[in-house]
């Protein structure tokens, strides 16, 4: 799944990843990754 919508896809994700000029930089649990200080503020505004 690719979705504008992170906040939303990491509540229901098993896994997810982080792309960056399409490399992996970040993979977690979508729970790891949304609670993550650097995801929250580079993909869900804070």
């Amino acid at each position: 799944l690719v979705e504008q919508n992170a906040n939303q896809a990491l509540k229901i994700a098993d896994r997810a990843y982080v792309l960056e000029n399409g490399r992996v930089v970040m993979q977690g649990t979508g729970e790891t990754l949304l609670t993550d200080p650097k995801v929250r503020e580079a993909y869900l505004g804070g």
